[in-house]
């Protein structure tokens, strides 16, 4: 354990491209849906514009700026703008989105880092998104068991990065605990600089990026605590 990280007590961590491989099942739901509904051949140019426009809805419903069920609306439509592809953009979500409710696919090395963590914190799933359906997807990755607690903004009430969303967090951890554990005690570890790690900072938490090198972080100035690209490296943090 590295210095400034003895104290910790609980691990907040990210699914989407940190537990499970987002990016390799949307291109693989691109790939297949767009054959099923005749529309272009897919090619991974079209997972780059996906990219960009998910990434600015994102951002919005972090920014409160956009909600969920908004985005279901509307992300596709906007996809399919900017592809030229002339198809019910809301029809495709919902195709989109049952896939999703399916896929489990392991981030290298996720599964390990889950048993290394277990037993030595509280491990609490950190996301944004619909509860059931990533409650589901830990289970279908066969790493539920080793999450202790899975805060989900549909559940919980709030998003990352608000501070609301952690403090509600930790209130349901201390709910029932005498030794509160508080923000200091308390490690957010993600993907992404906007909702992981600005989120961290601003419940006054410790903070680690996994950085994929997908350009997703490119030109932003927030830096975390600690940085590793490969999820085994994070054993020589905690």
């Amino acid at each position: 354990m590295k210095c400034g990280t003895e104290n910790i007590k609980a691990v907040f961590i990210d699914i989407d491209n940190t537990l499970l491989d987002f990016d390799a099942y949307v291109k693989e739901t691109m790939r297949e849906g767009f054959k099923e509904f005749k529309l272009k051949e897919y090619d991974d140019s079209m997972f780059d514009v996906f990219t960009k426009e998910n990434d600015k809805f994102w951002r919005m419903i972090e920014n409160k700026e956009l909600t969920l069920e908004e985005l279901k609306k509307i992300r596709w439509n906007r996809i399919f703008e900017k592809l030229g592809i002339e198809y019910n953009g809301e029809e495709f979500e919902t195709f989109f989105r049952a896939k999703l409710n399916d896929s489990a696919i392991l981030i290298d090395g996720a599964k390990e880092l889950l048993e290394y963590l277990h037993g030595k914190y509280f491990v609490c799933a950190a996301s944004n998104g619909p509860y059931k359906q990533q409650v589901k997807r830990l289970q279908l990755a066969g790493i539920s068991e080793y999450v202790d607690y899975a805060f989900i903004s549909e559940d919980v009430g709030a998003s990352k990065p608000s501070e609301q969303f952690f403090k509600i967090c930790l209130d349901r951890i201390n709910e029932t605990r005498e030794d509160k554990i508080t923000p200091d005690e308390c490690i957010m570890i993600g993907d992404s600089i906007t909702s992981d790690i600005v989120g961290g900072i601003n419940a006054k938490m410790h903070t680690l990026l996994y950085e994929r090198g997908n350009g997703k972080n490119k030109g932003l100035s927030v830096k975390a605590d600690y940085t590793v690209t490969d999820l085994k490296e994070i054993k020589e943090i905690l």
